[in-house]
This record gives structure tokens, C-alpha cells and sequence, in this order.
């Protein structure tokens, strides 16, 4: 019992980076440190890429609500009821007459 309590009185007062064999021990830390950096950057560029992702789904909900309301204009305009409506406004009025279809017969 008197080693570990020893041993942890050692860690707090950081014995351990003093002593002959610290050199193995600073190797150790600051690996750990170097994988505590590359995780924590890791973390921020997942998380950048996250925020833009929602970023780009907001944009296309947007686009794809504009894109529905200008095919409802669009559908409207085309509605035979406007074009009529608009070619009177001009002066057009519908043919009395129905067309009538041309042949054209090829002598050989």
C-alpha cells in the first residue's frame, strides 16, 4: 500500500519527469499529446463539415421551393383560359372556322 501511495505522490509532484528515466516518459507524453492535437483537429473538421452540410440542405430546400413555385407560375400562364384572355386584351379573337388540313400529292 505505502508503493501506490507512494506512486501517486510521485505523479503529483511530476517526480516522474525528473528522474533518470524521464526520457522514456517525455516520449510517451508527447506522443500522447501529438494524438490528443491530431483528435481535437480531426473533431473540427468533421464538425465544419457538418455545419456545411446543413448549410447546403437549407439551400436546397430553399431551391427546391422556388423551383415548385415558378413551375405553378409557369403551369398558370400556360392554361388556355390566360392565353385566351391575353390574345383578347391584344385584339385576337378564336377562328370562326375550324383549320383545314392541306394534302399535297407527289406525281412521280
Amino acid at each position: 500500500m505505502a508503493k501506490v501511495k507512494q506512486g501517486v505522490y510521485d505523479i503529483l509532484k511530476g517526480s516522474f519527469l525528473t528522474n533518470e528515466s524521464s526520457y522514456k516518459n517525455w516520449r510517451i507524453i508527447l506522443f500522447v499529446v501529438l494524438l490528443l492535437l491530431i483528435m481535437i483537429t480531426s473533431a473540427h473538421s468533421a464538425d465544419k463539415k457538418v455545419i456545411t452540410i446543413a448549410e447546403l440542405n437549407k439551400k436546397k430546400r430553399e431551391l427546391r421551393a422556388e423551383y415548385v413555385d415558378t413551375g405553378t407560375i409557369l403551369m398558370r400562364m400556360k392554361m388556355e383560359s390566360n392565353i385566351r384572355e391575353k390574345a383578347i386584351n391584344r385584339g385576337l379573337k378564336p377562328s370562326e372556322n375550324p383549320p383545314k388540313k392541306i394534302k399535297i400529292t407527289y406525281k412521280d
